[in-house]
């Protein structure tokens, strides 16, 4: 078994806490550039719409900055520029998800959110080894319903190595 495919089955076994008894789950939708995405929904805090961040020197470029998010300071990571695309030209459309990624809160900005997705264990597949060299830690698996595709994140790993900007513990914030 291949560490990538430990790490996918540690992760179903991560968002398994929230399938119900028919091994359903459910994940909520956003759009990243042209990309659908999917997180666990029990990590999902808040939705709000975006608002001018506070600028900290000398972080990477998908740092958005800081929010206060009702006295906590939350980070805000641009997907699109994590990912690679560049920056986001955030506009009123655009919205930040507010996650807990451990005991931490961290906002992602997003191009849009598209749906609560329920979906079977069994429409939830790995992540197909490639052989460009890519970081495919950050991927849960692809959640498959009908010719539709979305890449399923896994939070604790996209932001395992970061150190957070405005660390902030999820439990005092938590809506």
């Amino acid at each position: 078994m291949s560490e990538f495919q430990r790490t996918y089955e540690d992760t179903l076994g991560m968002i398994g806490r929230g399938a119900d008894q028919n091994g359903v789950r459910q994940f909520i939708s956003f759009r990243v550039g042209t990309e659908d995405y999917a997180i666990d929904i029990l990590a999902v805090r808040e939705i709000k719409g975006w608002t001018r961040t506070t600028v900290l020197p000398n972080q990477p470029d998908y740092v958005r900055g800081v929010l206060n998010l009702r006295g906590a300071i939350v980070p805000v990571f641009d997907l699109r520029s994590r990912f690679g695309q560049g920056p986001t030209e955030a506009t009123a459309k655009h919205v930040v998800v507010i996650v807990a990624v451990g005991d931490r809160l961290v906002g992602l900005l997003v191009d849009q959110v598209s749906d609560i997705l329920s979906v079977a264990d069994d429409n939830i597949g790995a992540v197909p080894e490639t052989s460009i060299r890519g970081d495919h830690r950050y991927l849960a698996g692809i959640i498959t319903q009908g010719d539709t595709m979305v890449v399923l994140l896994a939070l604790d790993t996209l932001f395992d190595t970061l150190t957070l900007p405005g660390d902030q513990p999820a439990h005092e914030t938590a809506a």
